[in-house]
């Protein structure tokens, strides 16, 4: 049987094998006669899965050994209250709001700190991001937070900001929701990063936060111990309860992505996607990308069609193509493809022929 082709922005497309390895496991996880469902959190079992699935990830994105792996709850939203409660120490923190989502994240922060925005894109609809060089940082910040990659604006730091060089001593803060394991990260210039699974590592209910270890123990009186980054370190994650089954999943990708040889293997595909798709729409009368091109996110690909009374009848042809979930976020409207790093080169080049097949049948 033939799936569809899933652009959903999160919960997201996975990749085939992996959803098979799970079900053939489903009732009797390697002859242990347990779902990984029904597992205990501290028996040998799940140990052995959450061991794995830590070490493959550290493997893959190349994390040094001054970096602790934390398995968390609650997604990136709460991870907008969590990094102030664990790293502002009621002082200061910068923000730079490149789109929806590093909004969110400022809002947030102000219930636990004082923040500071360092720089705004709204002026130009969050279509271009500013150069680090014209960021106005406060004197002394906690910390400085981007989104290295707006999931629905569609812009996308293709460098990390390197804060020393801009004579800037605090951590940086980045939220890698969108694009985790779909590029390598440079870890001297990151503090700490973390990113919800559910687009690029598996499914909705695991939190993935890297944080360097030298900024634990300094939460807020005020912090749950739950989200205590430095009790849940010193607890490998489980001082409550893990999302088991979803790291679980993680862990399958996480082998998944090796046996596709790697970070840099997925890199090169992923840009071999996102300039299909984008050459596509340059090359269009019928769409348009907003986005500066020196800034495009190559995981979610916002287009809009000059003409916006057909947009209905592109999602319905495209439904009809077994092309799902191409609408825009309802905040910008438009369209919204997600290519993350398990929508296949067949799937970008069956939207990017339908999109062809489409215009010509609006000239």
């Amino acid at each position: 049987m033939s799936r569809s082709f899933n652009f959903s922005a999160g919960p997201a497309v996975m990749p085939d094998e992996v959803l098979q390895q799970a079900a053939a496991e489903m009732l009797d996880w390697h002859g242990s006669g347990m779902s990984v469902i029904e597992m205990s959190h501290r028996g040998k079992e799940f140990g052995q899965i959450l061991y794995e699935a830590e070490s493959d990830l550290r493997e893959l994105l190349a994390v040094p050994s001054n970096f602790k792996l934390l398995f968390m709850q609650g997604g990136g939203l709460a991870e907008n209250a969590i990094v102030p409660l664990n790293l502002s120490r009621g002082a200061t923190a910068d923000f730079v709001v490149s789109g929806s989502w590093s909004q969110k994240s400022m809002q947030e922060a102000r219930k636990y700190c004082t923040v500071h925005e360092a720089a705004n894109t709204s002026a130009k609809a969050h279509t271009s991001l500013p150069d680090p060089s014209t960021w106005q940082l406060s004197a002394q910040p906690a910390y400085v937070h981007i989104c290295s990659n707006e999931t629905i604006n569609g812009v996308e730091f293709h460098e990390l900001p390197d804060l020393q060089a801009l004579g800037c001593q605090a951590p940086l803060v980045i939220d890698f929701s969108s694009h985790v394991a779909s590029r390598p990260v440079d870890w001297s210039r990151v503090g700490l990063a973390f990113g919800g699974a559910q687009k690029n590592l598996g499914p909705a209910g695991l939190t993935l936060v890297v944080v360097r270890e030298d900024l634990l123990g300094n939460a807020l009186e005020a912090c749950p111990s739950a989200f205590n980054y430095k009790t849940v370190a010193d607890n490998q994650s489980m001082y409550n309860t893990p999302p088991t089954y979803s790291i679980y999943i993680a862990g399958l990708v996480f082998q998944w992505l090796k046996r596709q040889g790697g970070i840099q293997a997925i890199e090169a595909r992923n840009m071999a996607k996102a300039e299909l798709l984008y050459s596509a729409i340059d090359q269009s009368q019928l769409y348009v990308n907003k986005v500066a091109k020196n800034c495009r996110s190559r995981m979610n690909v916002p287009f809009y069609l000059r003409d916006e009374l057909r947009n209905e009848a592109f999602l319905s042809g495209a439904k009809d193509r077994g092309l799902l979930q191409l609408k825009g976020h309802k905040s910008v409207g438009g369209m919204r493809a997600s290519i993350y790093n398990a929508m296949t080169i067949e799937g970008v080049a069956a939207l990017v022929a339908y999109m062809q097949d489409f215009e010509k049948t609006s000239a």
